[in-house]
């Protein structure tokens, strides 16, 4: 997914979305095991998905702890 795509899910969202992926790449994980996997490139996209949707949520708690500082400042 591209990163505007991710952005513009809500938390809950881009949680279900994590964990679909989590499980996709658990089961891809155990086709390359057992020398079953054919779409070899899949992992590599879902761990950079994985990465994105984490690096937006950092991006967002960051956010969302600068707005709480600025406005607990001011006060």
């Amino acid at each position: 997914m591209k990163p505007s795509e991710l952005r513009s899910l809500n938390d809950a969202q881009l949680e279900e979305r994590l964990a679909e992926l989590h499980g996709e790449w658990r089961s891809l994980r155990f086709d390359e095991a057992i020398g079953r996997l054919t779409a070899t490139a899949r992992i590599g996209q879902i761990r950079r998905d994985i990465a994105r949707i984490h690096t937006i949520r950092t991006e967002r708690q960051m956010d969302a702890a600068a707005h709480q500082a600025l406005t607990g400042a001011s006060r």
